[in-house]
């Protein structure tokens, strides 16, 4: 009560703008246990002193509104507390969640996260913050009304892109919780069709395959209680088809992720068809997106191997005509590499002497090496492939191969000299070419090609 005394003189009115003086009246009053009175006093003290001199005041208040059942109370004091110090923000959202007051404390949070020049006394950084938000608001549901979930976890979403899979599975807990389960579905599903790494992906679908795992155990649960009707007989089935169905989706769903991190791996068409194996209408849809989709310049891997599987696969299920389509198609491609190509044309050859069609293939092949109407050299990238395969050893070596088989020996003959004028040849063919002049008693012209292969080299 000194203290009070000393307040209270007249003869001394400076003594009210003493704050020690206060805070040793007020934290008297709180050991009295007088709540009211020392309400006011406290309130009297931050009525009497400067503003500047408010910040000793407010921890005692707020320690006090903190330390009795009064969330009313204790709200009023810290609203206006945060006009004062406006970066304590979260300390009042936390006491809001300890006083169960969610609503407010999700609206606090929501300002305090669009807030660009907000800093975090706790050094949170603003996903943190962000991620606090969403579990409040997506694990209390019946208790946040006020503020649009949907709309906030999606603004995450593009905001936070390398947190996908957690935001996602935020707002897909939001509407389970809320007992919208549809909802829920279409969340997950329409995450895991648009995330773009194997870890939101995995974080997507295990939380999936757990959410129908869980309904199907909530079925088995209220049926064994209830006792079971065919209804509950149908819809438990219909659940677990449904479960069977995305597990079994799973290594597709990985792969379409991986597809849409790179659209031009070329690896990953492949083990993509493979997923679809024995479902022809499926294989040719994702031969033709491939195809369609994989730029040759950004290819990581072979693309002439697309063009060639698909042909094979027409071939396998003898579909020729469609296969040589398939190829005629692939030859008109502008590859990177003239590997590429040529190995296109090469393919087209071994089609038609898989089938006998000998005369075809010598047909293909001749085509492959005429001159084009614009000559380029072989690692000329400003020209197109179409222009440069006339100089492909790859395919001279398989002509070559062909006329010495089914050709006579001039059209022979006249490959591997071309091959030589074209400067291309190997000493392999040279070595090959020789043999066939010696085994045809032309040594004249054995020995001249030995002769002319050093100048060739």
């Amino acid at each position: 009560m000194v203290v009070m005394a000393r307040l209270s003189r007249p003869e001394r009115p400076d003594l009210v703008f003493m704050p020690r003086l206060w805070l040793d009246y007020c934290q008297f009053l709180m050991d009295q246990g007088r709540i009211t009175h020392t309400r006011r006093t406290f309130d009297r003290a931050l009525r009497a002193l400067p503003i500047t001199q408010h910040s000793r005041i407010w921890p005692l208040y707020l320690r006090f509104l903190r330390s009795h059942p009064l969330p009313e109370t204790a709200v009023r004091g810290y609203r206006r507390f945060l006009k004062l110090s406006p970066e304590s923000a979260e300390e009042y959202i936390e006491y809001l969640k300890s006083s169960d007051r969610l609503d407010e404390a999700a609206q606090r949070l929501a300002t305090v996260v669009n807030d660009e020049r907000f800093v975090s006394k706790a050094g949170k950084s603003n996903y943190q913050l962000w991620h606090e938000l969403c579990d409040l608001i997506s694990q209390n549901p019946d208790k946040v009304q006020s503020l649009n979930v949907d709309a906030i976890i999606r603004g995450g979403l593009t905001r936070f892109t390398d947190q996908l899979g957690k935001l996602w599975c935020s707002l897909a807990d939001y509407y389970i919780r809320s007992g919208h389960f549809e909802k829920a579905r279409d969340v997950y599903e329409e995450a895991i069709r648009t995330v773009m790494t194997v870890r939101d992906f995995t974080q997507v679908f295990d939380s999936y395959a757990q959410f129908e795992e869980s309904m199907i155990a909530a079925k088995m649960e209220t049926a064994s209680e209830l006792g079971r009707e065919e209804e509950d007989d149908v819809d438990l089935e219909l659940r677990l088809a449904r479960f069977e169905q995305l597990i079994g989706r799973r290594p597709l769903l990985l792969n379409s992720v991986l597809l849409r991190q790179n659209p031009h791996h070329v690896h990953e068409w492949h083990k993509r068809v493979a997923l679809h194996q024995g479902r022809p209408r499926e294989i040719i849809n994702t031969y033709t997106e491939a195809v369609q989709t994989v730029d040759p310049f950004k290819a990581t891997g072979k693309p002439h191997t697309l063009w060639v599987a698909f042909a094979k696969f027409y071939e396998d299920n003898g579909q020729l005509d469609d296969a040589r389509i398939i190829l005629e198609k692939a030859t008109k491609v502008s590859f990177k590499q003239v590997d590429d190509l040529a190995s296109v044309w090469c393919e087209c050859g071994e089609l038609e002497l898989r089938h006998e069609n000998y005369d075809q293939a010598l047909r293909l092949l001749r085509k492959a090496t005429a001159l084009p109407a614009r000559r380029a050299e072989y690692f000329d990238g400003s020209e197109p492939v179409q222009n440069r395969v006339y100089k492909s050893l790859k395919v001279w070596s398989m002509l070559a191969d062909l006329e010495e088989s089914l050709g006579t020996f001039q059209s022979t003959k006249a490959v591997y000299d071309r091959i030589l004028d074209l400067r291309i040849a190997t000493p392999q063919i040279v070595i090959n070419y020789a043999m066939f002049l010696e085994e045809h008693k032309y040594f004249e012209e054995s020995f001249k090609a030995w002769f002319l292969s050093p100048v060739t080299f």
